[in-house]
């Protein structure tokens, strides 16, 4: 092997490391209470089946018969006739009502009077919920429980996008609309032995008990897994302030080695700076050089870059020679696959 060849393989190694190497640098900090929740603090998803009405003629378009009518039909038979008023369900229009379905998801901390944001969608054929009132809908928080939260009000659809895009008007939202009827049970502070990781990962929950066990002392805090780290209160000390506090101590989070890309508009996101080795991946009439030497013109289509590029400058290459974002995902997991690319590639 000659001394070019030596130096050359040097440095093809030295990329290689420097590539994969994980490094703190431009990585922000961040609290522990933004990394972690408290255990027992899962969130409780409520869901509910409730009447839009007041629409302009666009609910569902059941009609009752002489045999019965559908779920909005009897729906609405029922409500009228629990407030006292007895119509046939044959006689009944729903053009002015929908059937939708309520959710929500709430904090395990909720107490009664507490109020949240609410979910409606479409079960039946309505074209549009806008300008409707939801009817006070019963929320249980499992099937054939006791409700454990109420939703009423007056129904929110987005105006759309300025790009012109289609607005969905079968689903929408109440921002106030929930109002919780009981507590839900939680452990309570005093009980609280763990931190969940909002995103589990070793790496991360270690710099967590290492920074608490630096704030409250050697081997009080300690990585049960990568999703949970167990924390020693002392106790003489009240939990609230020590949890308030541990809340704010600062770690840098393990920074993930992940690519995104929408198929449909091509956008590309980088978890951090993610840089490219060298490679060549040919897709129809695109071809992505990295590293290869080459005297020749590029030809259309071609994109040529040297190694150790970012991911970022990948990206906005093969958007300025035109690829389109099927293309763009296809470069990018091949670049994975051949090992060019150390990160994980999710394309959605």
């Amino acid at each position: 092997m000659t001394t070019r060849m030596l130096l050359r393989s040097a440095a093809v190694a030295l990329a290689a490391l420097t590539l994969g190497a994980p490094s703190l640098e431009g990585q922000v900090s961040t609290r522990i209470k933004d990394l972690t929740v408290l255990e027992g603090d899962v969130p409780v998803r409520l869901v509910g089946y409730g009447l839009v009405v007041g629409l302009d003629g666009t609910g569902d378009r059941a009609v009752g018969t002489s045999q019965g009518g559908g779920a909005t039909v009897r729906s609405v038979a029922n409500l009228l006739r629990n407030l006292g008023v007895d119509v046939p369900e044959n006689v009944i229009r729903t053009r002015n009502a929908a059937a939708v379905l309520v959710t929500a998801e709430v904090s395990s901390y909720l107490r009664r009077g507490n109020r949240f944001e609410v979910s409606v969608a479409s079960l039946g054929d309505a074209t549009s919920l806008r300008g409707g009132q939801l009817w006070v809908t019963p929320l249980v928080g499992e099937l054939q429980g006791q409700p454990i939260a109420t939703a009423q009000g007056s129904i929110m659809i987005s105006q759309g996008n300025l790009d012109g895009a289609r607005t969905v008007e079968t689903s929408g939202r109440l921002p106030q609309g929930g109002v919780a009827v009981a507590d839900l049970a939680s452990l309570g502070l005093a009980n609280v032995g763990r931190l969940m990781l909002n995103r589990p990962d070793l790496t991360t929950a270690q710099r967590i008990a290492e920074t608490i066990s630096g704030s409250l002392g050697e081997g009080t805090a300690r990585v049960e897994d990568p999703g949970a780290v167990a924390v020693d209160i002392p106790a003489d000390q009240d939990p609230a302030s020590v949890l308030a506090g541990l809340g704010e101590l600062e770690v840098i989070p393990d920074a993930i080695a992940q690519v995104i890309i929408d198929a449909r508009d091509g956008t590309v996101a980088a978890g951090g700076p993610l840089l490219v080795g060298a490679g060549v991946v040919s897709h129809g009439y695109l071809t992505l050089t990295v590293g290869a030497e080459g005297t020749e013109p590029p030809a259309q289509g071609a994109v040529r870059m040297e190694p150790g590029v970012r991911v970022q400058d990948v990206a906005e290459a093969l958007h300025a020679v035109g690829a389109t974002p099927e293309s763009i995902a296809a470069v990018f997991e091949s670049l994975h696959q051949v090992g060019a690319l150390r990160a994980r590639v999710v394309v959605r």
